[in-house]
């Protein structure tokens, strides 16, 4: 790969992928590795799915792209679809490119609608790869909920702790991550997260959930956000809704959307709402609807958790934890997970490294047979 710069921070294992099938990503020799990643998290409904490659196939051979003077009706089909699950119904949808700029258009419009300019998330929250949401130093309040697990905020609705009554009233936009965690996977309490909506409303901010990598089906709900007991203002969704195409959504409720009608708000970009990225979404909405993903996956999720539970022996892995086909292990340290991480390769399967953590999200498809390999793989490596 000597003409690709590198710069994801992770390094290229399997530089010779030529072909790929449900959950099967396949070398230059034949070889089949596992996928439990899907991707970056992206591929919900397995690699090359063939419903999917043949909704791309009829809207390619329409109209890819439109400008801004003119729209095709499959983007207003999609954008129905999304608020239908999203529980938005009568409000709009934006159609973009990534999950980074689905964050980034929540936020221009909640500091639009709201006149304030600070915005607030977890402290341990990833929302995207642009500047304005990595550097937090200004314009920003990090709550650090690692201090509110067993305080009265945190399991006691209406009850205010020090670090809730310390959001300012400033707050333009709490953005919600409802459990990747920069990738480790963790699940924020749900009172705590309800009291914390609960003092930003109440000092005029706005609410947006970060679905980007829990949408789509994965927690075993549609979105991650309907595990709490909160209406958004404004989702965030990439990843898993356009199955590996580059395609993200910002989704307003009723209330927000008619708070933009009547303002001057602008947002322009080149890709905005074009046809065959809201073809694709369209299409793996009604993939998993017709197929009952959403159902199975919680129900797999229970299944596979056990499994993964029974993996901990309080040495080398240390911890599990996970939401419908969201999982996270923890392990010894670094050197630990790595070696383990090789043998996986080896065996042909691909987990999430992130050194003393692995994180497992295979596809809404994968089959019990084909993860009760996995784990009975990785429990001999351990043993």
């Amino acid at each position: 790969m000597s003409h690709i710069y590198n710069c994801t921070g992770h390094e290229t294992r399997l530089p010779n992928i030529v072909d790929s099938s449900g959950v099967y990503v396949i070398d230059s020799e034949g070889r089949r590795y596992m996928d439990l990643e899907s991707g970056v998290w992206c591929t919900a409904l397995g690699h090359n799915n063939p419903s999917v490659g043949k909704a791309m196939k009829r809207q390619i051979d329409a109209v890819v792209h439109a400008g801004f003077s003119y729209a095709a009706p499959v983007v207003e089909d999609a954008a129905a679809s999304i608020l239908e699950i999203a529980g938005l119904t009568g409000g709009r949808c934006v159609f973009l490119s990534s999950g980074s700029e689905a964050i980034e258009l929540a936020r221009q419009t909640a500091r639009h609608l709201t006149g304030k300019r600070k915005s607030m998330t977890l402290h341990d929250s990833y929302l995207g790869s642009y500047s304005s949401v990595i550097d937090r130093e200004y314009g920003w309040h990090i709550y650090d909920w690692s201090r509110c697990i067993d305080c009265p905020a945190a399991t006691e609705p209406g009850v205010d702790c020090e670090e809730v009554r310390r959001i300012p009233e400033g707050i333009s936009e709490f953005i919600f991550e409802p459990g990747s965690s920069s990738g480790f996977v963790r699940f924020p309490p749900r009172t705590l997260v309800e009291n914390i909506v609960r003092v930003v409303r109440a000092n005029g901010g706005k609410v947006v959930a970060n679905e980007v990598t829990t949408g789509a089906g994965r927690t075993g709900n549609w979105f991650g956000y309907q595990h709490y007991d909160l209406e958004p203002d404004i989702v965030a969704i990439g990843k898993g809704i356009g199955n590996g195409y580059p395609v993200s959504v910002t989704a307003f409720s009723p209330g927000i959307s008619a708070d933009l009608e009547a303002s001057t708000f602008h947002y322009m970009q080149s890709h905005q709402n074009d046809p065959l990225g809201a073809a694709v979404v369209d299409e793996v909405i009604r993939v998993i609807t017709e197929s009952d993903l959403v159902a199975k996956a919680a129900d797999k999720g229970r299944v596979f958790a056990d499994q993964l539970q029974s993996l901990v022996d309080g040495t080398i892995v240390t911890g599990f934890r996970g939401r419908g086909l969201m999982f996270a292990i923890d392990l010894r340290d670094q050197a630990t997970g790595d070696h383990i991480f090789e043998q996986l390769l080896d065996r042909g399967y691909i987990v999430g490294n992130r050194g003393s953590l692995f994180r497992i999200d295979p596809p809404l498809t994968i089959t019990e047979a084909e993860f009760t390999r996995f784990a009975e793989d990785f429990k001999a490596i351990l043993s």
